[in-house]
């Protein structure tokens, strides 16, 4: 039987430096991520946590650091109860130049049976990754009505 993962692939017209830059910078994760940032000094075995609106949502580790290639990390949500119970699963980024763009894999995996992380992140990437290529090729991220919590 296979374990549950999610993988969603997208292609961005840009460079790896400024995909990985915009994957990395606090203020600027804040520009797509709707209202949430990533703090972290992105060396591995460095905590990083993400905070919407000043509430720490999840609380992660850098596992894998090789700008401006590979970035890797623990995900453990602590927003919800349930989900909080869960043993944190980990979230891998791929960048692979191709052509004028950049390849961009996003692997998250180690979810346990009937995990209710899983189905948070499976809507929740699409969208992030969506406004990410977005403000990257036209300066303007995406406009969802992302509820704050």
């Amino acid at each position: 039987m296979s374990k549950p993962e999610f993988v969603y692939t997208i292609y961005i017209k840009t460079t790896p430096e400024k995909l990985w830059h915009s994957l990395t910078d606090t203020e600027f994760t804040r520009s797509y991520w709707f209202g949430c940032i990533l703090s972290s000094d992105w060396a591995v075995g460095s905590r990083m946590h993400m905070d919407r609106y000043g509430k720490v949502v999840n609380e992660c580790v850098v596992l894998e650091s090789d700008p401006p290639r590979r970035l890797s990390y623990s995900w453990h949500s602590v927003f919800d109860e349930d989900m909080k119970k869960e043993k944190p699963s980990r979230v891998t980024f791929v960048l692979e130049p191709d052509g004028s763009a950049i390849k961009l894999t996003v692997t998250h995996d180690g979810f346990a049976a009937n995990s209710k992380v899983l189905p948070s992140i499976s809507s929740g990437w699409p969208l992030v990754l969506s406004s990410l290529k977005s403000i990257l090729e036209t300066g303007q991220p995406l406009d969802f009505d992302i509820a704050a919590e």
